[in-house]
């Protein structure tokens, strides 16, 4: 992996567009219902887990690589900044690729438990 500063302007550029669209989406689906159960973040999640394959898919069944400097500005830096969870599916996506399922489920529990966990911890920290 190569970090470079045009690198890392990429990501922060996309990355930055990718939370202000997550902010205005997740906000406009949840100001559409009553309920406590966050659809905007579960629609945004969703929406980016499909970008996200999008252009994976792109690539896998083309004869082409994406440009790396179009990678980083999308799929790292705009998929990133609009939910993190698109990144987590497309790794979970590259180890059933690689016929890693045991690794893919794991990744999977550890991801989901540990996220958990540590969210709880930081709540009773913080009291």
């Amino acid at each position: 992996m190569n970090i470079t500063p045009l690198a890392v302007v990429l990501v922060g550029v996309g990355g930055a567009a990718g939370s202000s669209l997550r902010y205005i989406v997740s906000s406009l689906i949840q100001s559409q219902t009553t309920s406590g159960f966050p659809f905007g973040t579960l629609q945004v999640n969703v929406i980016g887990c499909f970008i996200i394959g999008l252009l994976i898919g792109s690539t896998m069944s083309a004869p082409i690589k994406i440009n790396e400097n179009l990678r980083l500005l999308f799929a790292t830096g705009f998929c990133g900044g609009f939910t993190t969870f698109s990144a987590f599916s497309a790794e979970t996506v590259a180890l059933v690729d690689k016929g890693e399922m045991g690794l893919a489920v794991t990744y999977i529990s550890i991801s989901v438990l540990m996220g958990l966990a540590a969210t709880f911890a930081g709540i009773l920290i913080s009291k």
